[in-house]
């Protein structure tokens, strides 16, 4: 046989050219295959492994993928990374919330366009609105496309809505030039409390979106979700207009349908635990479970839900949590919360408020008074609810004192008939009587000089003549009544000033009650001849009875008025046209009283001796027999002992028998 041919050995394959693998880079790059485009760039780094170009699309790519985290890892173990990778770790730990350390990492940068954006969407994301608008500003609007979205977000965080108008004009920008504008328009709109414009425009942002989003064709539900923020805040509007029905069917749907991003369904379930209230607890307290982190045992909103919310947004999803946690009376997670929200919100006074709600909870009131002092204390400028707080809960635990010196710390209210109303009741309650007046006095010298519209001053020197009065003091109670007559010439005054001055002066009473206006109908009335009579005369029976037959005369005269006829009300069950036997007479007398209790009969037997049977019967007949003729005393102890026998052997099943109730 002839040898076989010795397979010819194949010619190992040269490997790519990195101008081939830069083609399919680009290729996938223009593809958006990001994950296809990372892969050829590690091949083409296996290669040249300091290629800057090929690191820079990796790390882009990985950016694009959204995967942050192993772009940032690409970009920390490169060793000579381009000077440009500075941006890209500060947008990657912006990603992360990592904010503090991204603005750091833009220090270095260049003032372009794309950095000064970045930071301002930073300082936004840290509450920093005003240096965020500064940069705002400074940005070419030529560069940025749709600047003014961002614009009018940064002026309603930074609490400045009534400006939009007014920056959009400048601008020349119409809010239904976008959805996203018209959307963030009416959210400056609700700061303003335009509620049923801020409804108008955002039916207006829906409609438009719609258009929009279907002309670049996408389906339904990608179309709704962008849309789910509007959907929200149509709701919120509802809310606050009072339809409090139809934001809850809004909320709820929005919720069921799951059709939403993750941060408008954590607000819908936020807007609908605080309509709810303390109904339905358990349900609120599973719902705003699917919003926790799933690696932690306590109450934490996710990372990514985290880094989308705002801050006040997430202090309020936290407090609605301590306050459902307060409902359902699970007071060691409430407190844990707490103090974890103490930490994570250093600089909100609501932390504060929901320790203190915690410790009045605990019946622990005075705890409660001390922790929002000391906050008031500590951050003057935010003290005014933590004062008000304070009084509420010092009112309420007891003491005045401390409720009336909360209330006095707050400057801004204290002329106010409301605020001057409670001080003056609160020191009553204290007993300290000069400072009610004291307070009183000062809100009338504050009205005396206030150039308003609406004033209150004769309102509040009205119920301090009342004070002064109900208090015995009727020479300042005078004295306020003249004043509000010289200005107002009001006739409740004057009628006030009458019945003061005639308990200390009734010539000087006399003289400002002729200033009163004569009522009508009673010139024909002599009083002199009233105050002469010497009372109602006693009418005799007689002429009663004529008086009363003379009134049913002439009232059976009149049209007599139909009695409307009700219909009687029967107990649950009972059916009147079969009542069955009527009810026993006697159901509410004692059982011993009525007629058919029957006491119950002494057992005979307790007096027979236990024994064998017969045997009982012969020997009670011959002892009976013969006891009756020879031994009467023998026959009166045998019976003795008989009975006294068969008690105790009677006593034995009932003790047993309570024994085991008392087990039951």
């Amino acid at each position: 046989m002839a040898p076989k041919p010795k397979d010819k050995p194949k010619a190992a394959s040269s490997p790519p050219l990195v101008e081939d693998l830069f083609t399919a880079l680009n290729r996938h790059i223009q593809r958006s295959d990001f994950e296809h485009a990372v892969k050829v760039a590690d091949q083409i780094l296996s290669i040249s492994p300091g290629d800057e170009d090929a690191l820079r699309c990796k790390v882009v790519a990985l950016i694009k993928a959204d995967s942050i985290d192993d772009a940032l890892s690409t970009i920390q173990a490169s060793q000579t990374p381009p000077a440009d990778f500075n941006f890209c770790k500060a947008y990657c730990l912006y990603r992360q919330n990592k904010l503090d350390e991204a603005l750091e990492s833009l220090k270095s940068q260049e003032k372009r366009s794309a950095t000064m954006l970045l930071e301002s969407q930073i300082l936004y994301r840290l509450g920093k609105m005003d240096a965020c608008m500064d940069i705002y500003k400074k940005l070419p609007k030529s560069d940025i496309e749709s600047l003014e979205i961002n614009y009018v977000a940064g002026l309603i965080m930074a609490g400045r809505a009534s400006e939009v108008q007014g920056m959009m004009d400048s601008l020349r920008v119409k809010a239904t030039s976008s959805f996203e504008l018209a959307y963030n328009t009416a959210c400056s709109l609700i700061e303003r409390k335009k509620y049923a414009d801020a409804e108008e425009l955002l039916l207006s942002a829906r409609r438009i979106g719609q258009e929009t989003l279907m002309e670049d064709n996408l389906p339904d539900d990608e179309i709704e979700l962008e849309l789910s923020p509007i959907a929200v805040q149509l709701a919120y509007v509802q809310q606050l207009l009072g339809r409090t029905k139809d934001a809850i069917e809004a909320y709820t749907d929005i919720i069921k349908r799951d059709l939403a991003d993750e941060s408008s369904i954590a607000v819908a379930m936020n807007n609908l635990f605080a309509l709810r209230g303390p109904k339905d607890v358990p349900d609120s307290l599973r719902k705003l479970d699917r919003l926790k982190a799933k690696d932690t045992q306590s109450f934490q909103l996710a990372h990514g839900l985290d880094a989308k919310l705002s801050a006040r947004q997430r202090e309020s999803i936290y407090a609605n949590r301590v306050l459902l946690l307060l409902y359902a009376n699970r007071m060691d997670q409430a407190r844990e919360l707490v103090s974890a929200l103490l930490d994570m919100f250093p600089d909100s006074e609501m932390p504060i408020l929901l320790q203190a709600a915690v410790l009045v909870r605990e019946n622990k009131a005075g705890k409660a008074e001390e922790v929002l002092a000391q906050f008031a204390d500590k951050f003057p400028q935010k003290s005014k609810f933590l004062y008000l707080s304070r009084a509420q809960v010092a009112a309420a635990a007891g003491h005045p004192h401390i409720a009336a010196d909360s209330l006095a710390k707050i400057s801004d209210i204290q002329h106010r008939p409301a605020t001057v109303a409670t001080l003056v009741s609160l020191k009553e309650r204290a007993g300290d009587i000069d400072g009610a007046a004291a307070v009183l006095d000062t809100a009338i010298k504050w009205w005396s000089n206030a150039m308003t519209e609406d004033n209150k001053l004769n309102v509040i020197m009205q119920e301090a003549a009342s004070f002064q009065l109900r208090h015995g003091r009727e020479g300042d109670a005078a004295h306020l009544y003249e004043e509000l007559v010289k200005s107002q010439g009001s006739v409740e005054a004057l009628v006030g000033l009458v019945t003061t001055v005639a308990r200390v002066d009734v010539d000087k009473a006399e003289l400002y009650e002729k200033q009163l206006k004569p009522l009508p109908g009673l010139k024909g009335i002599d009083v002199d001849s009233l105050e002469r009579t010497s009372g109602v005369k006693h009418v005799e029976a007689s002429s009663y009875v004529g008086v009363t037959e003379t009134y049913e005369e002439g009232k059976n005269k009149t049209k007599a008025k139909k009695k409307r006829k009700r219909k009687p009300r029967y107990p649950k069950g009972f059916d009147p046209a079969n009542p069955g036997p009527p009810p026993d007479p006697e159901r509410w007398l004692p059982r011993r009283e009525r007629s058919s209790y029957r006491p119950k009969r002494r057992d005979k037997r307790a007096a027979q001796v236990r024994g064998s049977q017969g045997a009982v019967v012969r020997e009670k007949h011959d002892s009976g027999a013969t006891s009756n003729y020879s031994n009467p005393k023998a026959n009166q102890v045998a019976t003795k002992g008989a009975t006294q026998n068969a008690v105790a052997e009677q006593a034995k099943p009932s003790s047993s028998k309570s024994r085991k109730k008392s087990r039951n």
